[in-house]
């Protein structure tokens, strides 16, 4: 149950209160772990997230969850502002440093696993709520009317006696009263902002360039520097002579660590120049000979021997007895980077037994901590600010980027910037896993499938990151959007194994479901052919269990005009899948010029994410995570030789571009609880590519990247 607080009441923030001579509400929001999982607080009781109105009207929304292009700081303020009936133009919003202020800690700062919205909204909604409750009551006490008499609507409260006060007016009044704790919400019919297509409030900033992104930040004093890393996962640093780097002009300190060296100068370039100059001697370690083709041998071994069992339902056996075809497929796709738009960076400033970092994180919160413990400094005396990043995609999970600011700011007694290039990034990035997927398939004379095996094979993050999840072999991780099938499957078996890649892995948009989408979703189509049933047909034959995916399968179909006739040589693929919440289907439109031309004609998506809080936004995001995915798809994959990356750059990991992508429409629907929309749209993009092609006379591909089949993109 969240519980509101009015902190402008407690003596130790007066200081605070007076100063902005208003209310000011805290919230605790949930607190999760890397996994997704709910946690509790490191300290019961902290608060995260604050509503306050000041005595000029303005409503501040002070936030812990990061701007990485989600939305999510327009999209939170929206669910506040409804609850409080607050004028919207009215609204501000300031993202939460990961250090007390006035006794208002921000406790839980991680931004990811599409969370944001959907956990936040019904405690988000209360606080805007108990907002209003309470401008509601000052206004009572001070006309000596009911309470039940006044009206809050745009920023204003009125009274039937023709009496009204702003909220700026009433917040001074409103800060010494206690909060109801029972406040009752909205019904969603009398919501005026919430479902209501609204600009980002952060939209001219960006346009404008004032945003400030990591990349941007400045501090008086301040130095620029970049790392240079061991080009093998786990070598280390043997030897290095920095002279060559100090006769660089503007070169100010070269300083090697264990697996990484980091060179500081007055300016970036001078720092490449300097890092360039040298030529460090690493020592490769156990990954010295690691490769893709001893992965993806040691993957494909495993595939033919039994997993453990993650998923065992039903009579397989007798399932299959009564069946007229048996269907079978191997898929498989390869490593992933993030590739964020804005290269990572961090700015650090240590100084007087404090740490002070301006670093475009995902996890400000945490790594608060963890840069405490690693550089023996107390928690308070580190602060992490976080501007807006550049794309995070799970990227910016983690201290790894953050740590060399750090350490270079220590030995040279000056705030520095480091600037990763790309080559570095791609070097020693947290990889999406490598993945390939045998499925087996018992079906009737309609196509359905009555039994349905899926043995999966793939490294495991958590046992990388948090080993204590993986439980009787299985990684929760590595089976999300495998584990459970939203089909009318009568006898379904999942076995799992997780072989050591020697890759450092992490999350990536969308995670599992992004390869374990490709490979059902592939695979159904499969069957479907096999058996002379339309795609559309055999999906909805099996999904009568799951009306509300049925529902937005329908819709994508209707949008999509799928069963309209096609000239030759074009076809059209459709994909479902549910994931953090939401589900999503897409339908690809497509013709080929050539057996391996492929040019788009059209994208539709239809989502399901419950509450549509902004649609404009969840129209951005869908959009956004189709292009994402069209990337993957087309040509994402890194490969591994003599244990180091081979892509390190946009010229061999390519991205779509504009002249790639046709006309994309989504359609919301709101069927059920709220879900995350940051993600979802990625799953079903790569299959209802892959099964326009073959709608459209190509092959059926089973591996990603389709330019590694040969596919050309028009």
């Amino acid at each position: 149950m969240t519980e509101v607080f009015n902190v402008s009441r407690r003596g130790f923030i007066k200081g605070a209160s007076a100063a902005t001579g208003g209310l000011i509400l805290g919230v605790s929001l949930p607190v999760f772990d890397a996994l997704g999982q709910q946690v509790a607080p490191a300290e019961p009781g902290r608060l995260n997230t604050f509503v306050q109105i000041g005595s000029d009207g303005v409503v501040t929304i002070t936030l812990h969850q990061a701007e990485m292009g989600q939305g999510v700081q327009t999209s939170l303020p929206m669910i506040v502002a409804e609850e409080l009936e607050a004028d919207w133009n009215k609204i501000r919003v300031v993202h939460a440093s990961a250090i007390p202020v006035n006794g208002m800690e921000p406790a839980a700062m991680g931004t990811g696993g599409s969370r944001s919205v959907r956990v936040n909204f019904e405690p988000l909604s209360k606080a805007g709520a108990t907002a209003r409750q309470l401008m509601l009551q000052a206004a009572s006490n001070r006309w000596a009317v009911p309470v039940s008499e006044c009206i809050a609507r745009n920023g204003v409260v009125s009274h039937p006696n023709g009496k009204s006060a702003t909220f700026g007016e009433l917040a001074r009044g409103a800060a010494n009263l206690v909060p109801p704790q029972n406040v009752a919400l909205k019904p969603a019919s009398e919501r005026r902002l919430i479902g209501k297509p609204t600009t980002r409030l952060d939209a001219r900033d960006h346009a404008t360039g004032k945003a400030v992104f990591g990349i941007d930040i400045a501090v008086d004093n301040m130095l620029v520097g970049t790392v240079v890393q061991s080009p093998v996962f786990g070598g280390k640093l043997k030897s290095l002579d920095p002279a060559p780097a100090m006769a660089v002009r503007g070169v100010n300190r070269v300083i090697p660590m264990d697996d990484y060296f980091v060179v500081v100068a007055t300016g970036f370039w001078a720092a490449r120049k300097g890092a360039a100059a040298l030529k460090p001697e690493w020592t490769a370690g156990a990954n010295a000979k690691n490769s893709s083709e001893k992965i993806e041998a040691a993957m494909l071994a495993a595939l033919k021997q039994p997993g453990a069992i993650a998923v065992d339902r039903g009579d397989g056996k007798a399932a299959s007895k009564s069946a007229k075809k048996t269907v079978s497929a191997t898929y498989q796709v390869p490593f992933l980077h993030h590739a964020t738009m804005e290269p990572m960076n961090a700015t650090a400033w240590v100084h007087d037994d404090k740490i002070e970092v301006w670093a475009p994180t995902q996890n400000a919160g945490r790594e608060r901590y963890s840069i405490a413990e690693e550089f023996n400094v107390r928690p308070e005396n580190v602060n992490v600010h976080v501007p807006y990043m550049g794309g995070g995609f799970g990227r910016r999970i983690g201290m790894g980027f953050i740590r060399p600011a750090i350490v270079a700011s220590k030995a040279v007694g000056r705030p520095v910037k480091i600037i990763w290039t790309r080559q570095e990034d791609m070097t020693q990035g947290m990889m999406r896993p490598c993945a390939v997927s045998k499925l087996t398939a018992a079906v009737n004379e309609a196509g359905a499938p009555l039994n349905w095996e899926n043995r999966l094979v793939v490294p495991s993050i958590a046992e990388q990151l948090t080993p204590t999840r993986v439980r009787n072999g299985i990684d929760p991780i590595s089976v999300f959007g495998a584990d459970v099938l939203r089909y009318d499957i009568p006898s379904q078996k999942l076995e799992y194994a997780m072989p050591s890649a020697g890759v450092p892995l992490g999350f990536w948009r969308s995670v599992p479901h992004s390869y374990n989408a490709f490979f059902i979703e592939s695979f159904l189509d499969e069957i479907a052919r096999e058996t002379g049933v339309d795609p559309l047909v055999m999906r909805r034959g099996i999904m009568r269990g799951y009306p509300r995916h049925l529902a937005v399968l329908e819709r994508a179909a209707k949008e999509a005009g799928w069963g309209t006739p096609l000239p030759a040589g074009r076809g059209r693929g459709i994909a479902i899948h549910e994931s953090f919440g939401s589900i999503c289907a897409q339908v690809v439109e497509l013709e080929m010029p050539s057996p391996t031309t492929v040019r788009l004609l059209k994208m539709t998506a239809a989502v399901d994410c419950g509450t549509a809080i902004n649609p404009k936004g969840i129209e951005a995001q869908i959009e956004g995570a189709m292009v994402f995915a069209l990337t993957a798809a087309m040509y994402g994959r890194i490969d591994i030789k003599d244990g180091a990356t081979v892509q390190r750059d946009f010229d061999t990991y390519k991205m779509a571009l504009m002249q790639h992508v046709p006309p994309v429409s989504v359609h919301i629907i709101e069927n059920g609880p709220i879900g995350g929309i940051t993600e979802p749209g990625v799953p079903p993009l790569a299959p209802a590519l892959a099964n326009a092609i073959v709608a459209a006379g190509g092959k059926r591909y089973r591996k990603l990247p389709l330019m590694d089949e040969g596919i050309a993109f028009a």
